[in-house]
């Protein structure tokens, strides 16, 4: 699980994705798992059956992606 960079220049906001470890950063994904905007006023929207599905069959998190599963208390 790991994040994919969206948007623009200087507006990014993120995909957080299950992907085979070796896609590129912003390439092919498995699955969507949420998104997160930190700008602004910092969303973050998660699927939490589709996160814990994940969780379950042992996928590696991030650092970054294993903090945010944490505020959204998925984890």
């Amino acid at each position: 699980l790991r994040l994919a960079r969206r948007g623009t220049t200087h507006r990014p906001f993120y995909h957080i994705v299950a992907a085979d470890v070796r896609a590129r950063r912003d390439g092919r994904y498995l699955e969507l798992i949420g998104r997160y905007d930190p700008l602004g006023n910092t969303e973050l929207h998660v699927d939490e059956d589709k996160a814990r599905k994940w969780i379950g069959q042992g996928a590696a998190q991030s650092p970054t992606v294993r903090r945010l599963l944490r505020r959204a208390g998925v984890v």
